[in-house]
């Protein structure tokens, strides 16, 4: 794999001034196509994106990172790419451990290759270790394959694929709808352990609303994963 001419990074971003140029200068170390997608910031996110060199793409409102990192890896097809690297915006992952996934979609050919925190968990905050623990316990089960981090947004992607799934993601809950769409279509997902950073800042997920929209979300499965199952993406 030529993985510069044939993988772009998209990072999704809101307000995330005080990371976005570092994140897309520590990236740009391993793939030279890098893709920001502003969704509808209200500080200077832009103007440090723009500083960074990175391809930017402006959301005119916060329009939720579901539809956000969908409409970089639109971007990422247009220009030819074939994988998608996604990670976000506010420093949470460590641009060293892209190397892992690369390897890991080369040696076992994997479509999807999600970033796994658990072996690290102990950095994550208590709230959030328990949260990720009970929807991957969640979506495990409903897929029937051991999932250690459905909610890691750090992960590689076959663009193809993407393509071809229907994913009404538009929030967080996008994480979980790749996991369960990849898998209802049969192809092959892999984790590899990555870095567990958290910082002191405020978390852009709302503990109510995108809980409630994750459980609705959920409920949907069911059916879905049903039909998928019945047919296979190319």
């Amino acid at each position: 794999m030529n993985w510069n001419r044939d993988c772009a990074a998209v990072i999704p971003c809101f307000n995330e001034a005080a990371h976005i140029g570092q994140v897309v200068a520590a990236v740009q170390k391993h793939l030279t196509k890098v893709i920001v997608v502003n969704d509808g910031s209200t500080d200077a996110t832009l103007e440090k994106a723009k500083f960074s060199g990175a391809e930017i793409i402006s959301l005119a409102k916060n329009s939720g990172k579901g539809a956000a990192l969908q409409t970089g890896w639109r971007r990422a097809r247009e220009l030819g790419c074939r994988w998608v690297l996604l990670l976000d915006g506010d420093g949470q992952h460590a641009a060293e451990d892209i190397p892992n996934f690369l390897e890991c979609s080369e040696s076992t050919g994997a479509a999807l290759v999600v970033g796994n925190r658990m072996e690290n968990s102990g950095a994550m905050p208590v709230l959030r270790r328990g949260v990720n623990r009970w929807m991957s316990q969640r979506i495990s089960k409903l897929t029937g394959v051991n999932l250690p981090d459905s909610q890691c947004g750090f992960r590689l992607a076959h663009l193809e694929t993407l393509g071809n799934l229907k994913l009404r993601a538009n929030r967080f809950e996008i994480e979980s709808a790749m996991l369960v769409a990849f898998i209802a279509a049969g192809k092959k997902v892999e984790f590899v352990p990555v870095q567990t950073i958290y910082e002191n800042g405020v978390s852009k997920i709302n503990p109510f609303a995108d809980t409630f929209r994750w459980l609705r979300w959920r409920l949907a499965q069911r059916v879905f994963f049903r039909a998928c199952k019945t047919m296979r993406v190319p």
